[in-house]
């Protein structure tokens, strides 16, 4: 009977001492140990990328360029080369994983969080709510793909020659060394009637200047055509890439993609490819200042466990091969300083709206 008054009494007694000291005309606050859990934003980086893919097809009769038309050094090989176009950079901000903390006491009560955990105020009424943009990134879509082998399409002239009285009339193959010379000859005859007709010497002119114009790119057309099989053919297809890059502190260089000759456009992991680098410079007499002034000498400073960012900035910088191919000036959060709220804004005398981009403090209110 004595032990079991006993634990009464604990009982009775654990509600107190699980209260703060109630001074004279306050209200009694529980003191809770439990807290709430939030993260503050980092920034991240999708690389745009707009990429030709060059191709380059041999012509056939390649080897005899410069024996029948006089062109030397002509390229006997076929080659795929892939060019970056244009970059540009998009920011998104994500829960920074190494910036997670849980909010106690008083300021529990009060911290407002967006739908992905990241703070956003601290006892608001006006939560400014990031908004989810879902992008689906592109990792190789060809835009105008042209024909892969445009000599599969071409007919330069006849394979075969009609027959006579000799053959009973049957189609005769041509042999290859005159396929090859007919082709050379329709090279040099276009570039003579052009010449003849722009200098008046055929027998009967176009009637008018469309019909002239019409003639000389008719013509032009045909010792392209067949200038083609000679010297080869050049073709581009234009693809649109997008790559995620997430800045590390302290910003260091990485490949951010690379440029495979087989696969073209490539992400950082395919080691078949060339890297193409991310480098960042970042602000240091900004951080040098921002996390001086940002120091407490409070030693309660943090324990009500709210804390905000003070946002870097870096220039930024994409070397493809040693050259730089791209830059841009850019806000990142994670180049920053964090620092605790003070804990006297901990309370419903105040107000703070943090940037969700950020974390950076938007603006204090006193109520």
């Amino acid at each position: 009977m004595k032990y079991f008054a006993l634990f009464i009494g604990i009982l009775l007694v654990l509600p107190v001492l699980g209260q703060k000291k109630k001074k004279e005309g306050e209200s009694v606050t529980p003191a809770f140990e439990e807290g709430v859990v939030y993260s503050l934003p980092r920034t991240g980086i999708r690389v745009n990328v707009k990429a030709l893919k060059v191709n380059f097809q041999a012509g056939p009769y390649a080897a005899y360029a410069e024996q029948l038309l006089g062109i030397k050094n002509v390229k006997a090989k076929s080659s795929v080369n892939w060019l970056i176009e244009d970059i540009k950079f998009d920011v998104f901000s994500e829960p920074d994983p190494e910036q997670t903390f849980k909010a106690m006491g008083a300021g529990a009560f009060l911290v407002n969080l967006t739908t992905d955990g990241c703070i956003s105020g601290i006892n608001s009424t006006s939560v400014t709510e990031r908004k989810e943009n879902i992008a689906t990134n592109k990792t190789g879509q060809i835009v105008n793909p042209e024909k892969a082998d445009f000599f599969q399409y071409f007919t330069d002239s006849p394979m075969y020659a009609a027959g006579d009285s000799s053959n009973n009339f049957k189609p005769v193959k041509l042999p290859e060394e005159q396929k090859i010379s007919k082709a050379a000859q329709r090279v040099l005859e276009s570039r003579r009637l052009q010449f003849e007709i722009a200098a008046g010497l055929v027998d009967e002119l176009p009637p008018d200047g469309d019909a002239y114009k019409e003639s000389i790119k008719k013509l032009e057309q045909t010792e392209k055509d067949f200038l083609s099989l000679f010297v080869g053919k050049t073709t581009t297809e234009e693809a649109i890439f997008a790559f995620d890059y997430i800045p590390k502190a302290g910003g260091k260089s990485e490949a951010v993609f690379r440029i495979s000759d087989e696969n073209g456009i490539v992400p950082a992991s395919d080691l078949s490819g060339k890297p193409v680098t991310i480098e960042f410079e970042i602000e240091k007499e900004l951080a040098q200042k921002q996390g001086s002034l940002a120091k407490s000498d409070n030693p309660a400073a943090g324990e009500g466990g709210v804390y905000y960012r003070i946002p870097g900035r870096a220039n930024i910088k994409i070397i493809n091969d040693m050259n730089v191919i791209a830059t841009s000036r850019l806000t990142i959060a994670q180049f920053g300083v964090v620092a605790p709220l003070p804990e006297e804004m901990l309370s419903a005398e105040y107000s703070v709206d943090f940037n969700v981009e950020t974390g950076a403090i938007k603006s204090i209110h006193k109520k």
